[in-house]
């Protein structure tokens, strides 16, 4: 397993001074919508310092916050005289040594194969793919740089295009570590939070929530049956027993950087675990055909249809990429499952959704499932045709 313990740092003190100085003249990191305006985590000074004595990555010029995704696995940019890196520290809850050597032999599966992500170092002593130090678990990357998903056709086109990639890739990855289990497919997470949110929004909102309780709980006892009645559709197909691959369990825009209209990098596989590979394309479908907007009352109900085609059509276009009948079948239940997941562990946590109001997601994420289950027939038709 890649796995290394701290050893006496060699010129670590030298690299203190660079951080000192670094991170002194860097704001704090900015806050964004997914993360409800609350500061990411960020590494301390000798915690930096002793970290980076473990790579041999030459002189550091400059160190820079990196505030995006999670706000509780701080990342940082380096500038050295070997170019450009971005260390990262696993979230808790994301540090477990077997996963993560699982998420890192995909990461290299992938490498050998010349598929696009960043590059994975190793550790100056033992070349590992992880640094354990004081119960924390930090990986070191190159830095790619890219643009952010234009939601154009061509780009929708290639995310899909990449997705079957991956998924081509992977089928005869074999490893000796053990991955996260789980899903957003018939959770009892999401169950649980469903049933929690009211008390929730209560927390966050007091008499507001009082004001709407009856047309809140009408829209929340509709999320919690329909949650169910996709699982169970799912399973009428016999889902959980399907063949389980690799799947990246995380594939959003976000996760993908652009030049022009072709991805250059697949990033954050924190998440890649064994599922059967429709969960992915499910997840996917509906990342990229999403509508939204600044607020929750400016969101439509309905999806992209043409960058729903798109997607599939980019997925399909790989060697083995169709989708056969049973998966068709499931992929608008997997879609709703996946939306109702998304919005409602977060809610039940804090009653928001990042920055948004609770009450507001909930109301239109009841009308983008009302959407899906109406116009059901005709995606399936897309995904069959």
């Amino acid at each position: 397993m890649p796995d290394v313990e701290p050893q006496p740092a060699t010129h670590a003190e030298a690299t203190e001074a660079i951080v000192s100085e670094t991170l002194s003249a860097v704001p704090s990191a900015g806050s964004s919508m997914a993360d409800g305006g609350l500061e990411h985590a960020r590494f301390g000074t000798e915690e930096l310092a002793i970290v980076l004595s473990h790579y041999d990555i030459g002189p550091i010029e400059k160190i820079k916050p990196f505030p995006r995704g999670s706000r509780k696995a701080p990342k940082a940019v380096l500038r050295s005289a070997f170019g450009l890196f971005l260390l990262k520290r696993r979230a808790k809850g994301k540090e477990n040594p077997q996963r993560v050597a699982f998420c890192h032999s995909v990461q290299l599966h992938l490498m050998d194969r010349q598929f696009p992500l960043p590059r994975l170092l190793g550790t100056r002593r033992e070349n590992n793919s992880m640094l354990r130090f004081n119960g924390q678990v930090y990986e070191l990357f190159e830095f790619i740089r890219g643009n952010s998903y234009d939601q154009s056709l061509e780009a929708t086109t290639d995310a899909g295009r990449v997705l079957g990639l991956f998924h081509r890739l992977l089928d005869d990855f074999e490893c000796p570590f053990e991955s996260s289990a789980g899903s957003f497919h018939d959770s009892s997470s999401v169950k649980s939070a469903l049933e929690h949110a009211p008390h929730a929004l209560r927390r966050e909102y007091g008499d507001a929530v009082e004001d709407r309780a009856e047309e809140l709980a009408e829209g929340l006892d509709f999320l919690r049956r329909s949650y169910t009645e996709a699982a169970e559709r799912a399973e009428d197909r016999e889902l959980s027993t399907w063949p389980t691959s690799v799947v990246h369990s995380d594939f959003h825009p976000g996760n993908l950087l652009y030049r022009g209209s072709r991805v250059v990098a697949v990033i954050d596989f924190d998440s890649a675990r064994r599922l059967p590979r429709v969960v992915d394309v499910a997840n996917g479908a509906l990342q990229f055909s999403i509508l939204g907007g600044r607020k929750p009352t400016e969101w439509p109900e309905y999806l992209d249809e043409t960058r729903f085609r798109r997607f599939i059509h980019g997925y399909e276009s790989v060697p083995d990429g169709g989708l056969n009948e049973p998966e068709c079948a499931v992929v608008v239940p997997l879609m709703i499952e996946a939306l109702i997941a998304e919005v409602a562990v977060p809610i039940a946590q804090t009653g928001r959704f990042g920055s948004m109001s609770g009450m507001e997601v909930f109301d239109v994420v009841g009308r983008k499932v009302r959407w899906l289950l109406e116009h059901e027939a005709r995606l399936t038709e897309v995904l069959a045709g």
